[in-house]
């Protein structure tokens, strides 16, 4: 018979304590700290943010964010040192923001080719998110929600697009941009590391 703190005298004792030991082991699950993947962290929504800079000799500044959601993605705009009064928000199909007019950044996000319209209308360019109002102290914000674009990969994707403020309100109707005016802010949408 083995006394505790013992090992075993005979050698079959010894085999079936070292079989226990290893079915033990076995069962025991070794946690890996969560990889990082072309879609984010495991569990962790994506996001994608842009830094949006003064253009056409503003001195708008500002960030947007993109948040992959059920059902689409929900977009956050912020501004300081707006002018006053409604401002359109759109999407645009280049992530380019080297011109001093931002005109690099191409044209509106439509990879549906959709009429341009308000964000509610069932048709819509997938960037078209309407007017965003700037108060006296130069300070904007927009949210909503849009089902036509997604932060993943694919022909929907905000990634490597740019977001524009424009100088005036966006009259839903005029082709293809809504009568918006100049471009006063630009920023490239990026993902979020």
């Amino acid at each position: 018979m083995t006394r505790p703190g013992e090992l075993p005298s005979n050698r079959s004792n010894l085999v079936a304590v070292l079989v226990i030991g290893l079915l033990g082991l076995a069962g025991c699950k070794t946690e890996r700290p969560p990889q990082e993947s072309k879609g984010g962290l495991p569990g962790k929504p994506l996001v994608a943010r842009a830094v949006i800079e003064a253009r056409s000799g503003s001195s708008l500044k500002g960030e947007a964010r993109f948040t992959e959601i059920d059902g689409g993605v929900k977009v956050e705009v912020h501004v300081t040192e707006a002018p006053p009064g409604p401002h359109a928000v759109h999407i645009h199909e280049k992530g380019d923001c080297s011109a001093p007019d931002a005109a690099s950044a191409g044209a509106h996000f439509n990879p549906d080719s959709h009429p341009h319209g308000a964000p509610t209308a069932e048709k819509h360019h997938a960037g078209d998110f309407g007017n965003m109002d700037v108060g006296a102290n130069g300070h904007g914000m927009l949210e909503l929600v849009s089902k036509g674009l997604t932060v993943k990969e694919g022909p929907h994707s905000v990634v490597e697009r740019g977001i524009i403020i424009h100088e005036k309100a966006d009259d839903m109707t005029t082709q293809p941009s809504g009568n918006a005016g100049g471009r006063i802010g630009c920023g490239v949408i990026q993902l979020e590391k």
